[in-house]
Order: structure tokens, then C-alpha cells, then sequence
């Protein structure tokens, strides 16, 4: 996850999110860096401006902790809420971090784990039709299949960003850094 100057503690960044043909998924401006290591980067964000491909705007209604890893191909986003936390785990490409923005390529398929621990794999449909349209090849089927297992056994073992200690230590982290600015 490094880069040549990798931001800092307390920095923002910006998440961008890409299709497999190229084109600008959705972006996130303003992701506060909470941890950055060889192989991923934590933030938080809440309350922060997102805008679609098709330049429609809106503006996240909680926080949100999120998590990219360099060699796995899914991130996590754990939303904290009145009624627990809910994640939401998006099937994409390894995330890259470079001087724009954190990048990766959605692959369509989501898991939403619901504060009671309830599991639903989303968007089959849309993942089907985008792999016809292109051309999603088998290598890339095998992968996101085979993390979508890594992923629901790091859910089933409350695993990293599935910790209620993890939220609850980057989300402290959180509010001491947004305290400082």
C-alpha cells in the first residue's frame, strides 16, 4: 500500500472506485487515514461527499471505518450505527494508492453483514451481466469467487475489521485525530 509519500496519520485522501472497463465508478472525498502499512490502509469517514458516474451527489449519514488491503480482493466498510455496526464488503480489485487518490475496480458482488450477524451476498445479477458485457475472465471468476470464501470466514471468526475491538479502537482513533484539526 505504500507510495513514494504515503499520507500521514490524521491526512485525507480520496477513494476512487473504477469498473472493469475503466470508467469511474464513484468517488469518496475526504477519508481521514487512520493506519497505513505495507499492506493496507485504514481510514474513517462520516458525513462525507460521494458522487456517482453519473454526477449525482450525496453525503454518507454515518461513520464509516474503511478497509483496503494490497493482496486481497475485497474491502470493508464498517459502519457504526445507533443499532450496531453493519459492513458493507465490496468484491474488488487490491487496492493502489497513488498520489490522486486510493483506487481499485469493483467487481459488482457485495456481502452486507447486518449488526445481528445476518450475511446476504448482493448484486449476483449485476456481476453476471457486467462479466458478459466485459468479458470477465476466469482467472478473475476464480479470484473473487475463492475471496468471497476468505471473506465469510474472516466474518465467521470476527476476523480484523469484524472485531468489535477493531471498531472500537479505530473509531476512538478517529475521534482523537478529529479533535485535533
Amino acid at each position: 500500500m505504500r507510495q513514494s509519500k504515503e499520507p500521514r496519520e490524521g491526512e485525507f485522501i480520496t477513494i476512487k472506485s473504477y469498473k472493469h472497463d475503466g470508467s469511474l465508478h464513484r468517488t469518496w472525498r475526504d477519508t481521514m487515514v487512520l493506519k497505513t502499512s505495507e499492506n493496507a490502509l485504514i481510514g474513517c469517514n462520516d458525513h462525507t461527499l460521494v458522487t456517482e458516474s453519473d454526477g449525482r451527489r450525496w453525503v454518507t449519514r454515518e461513520p464509516a471505518l474503511v478497509y483496503f488491503h494490497k493482496h486481497y480482493w475485497f474491502n470493508i466498510i464498517a459502519m457504526i450505527r445507533d443499532n450496531g455496526v453493519s459492513y458493507y464488503c465490496n468484491l474488488a480489485s487490491p487496492a493502489v494508492l497513488d498520489r490522486e487518490a486510493l483506487k481499485y475496480i469493483d467487481y459488482d458482488l457485495d456481502v452486507k453483514v447486518f449488526p445481528n450477524g445476518e450475511k446476504k451476498l448482493l448484486d449476483v445479477d449485476e456481476y453476471e451481466e457486467h462479466g458478459a458485457q466485459w468479458h470477465y475472465s476466469n482467472e478473475i471468476d476464480k479470484i473473487l469467487k475463492h475471496n468471497v470464501l476468505t471473506l465469510v470466514d474472516w466474518i465467521n471468526q470476527g476476523k480484523g475489521p469484524f472485531s468489535k475491538e477493531y471498531v472500537e479502537i479505530w473509531y476512538k482513533r478517529y475521534l482523537e485525530l478529529s479533535r485535533r484539526q
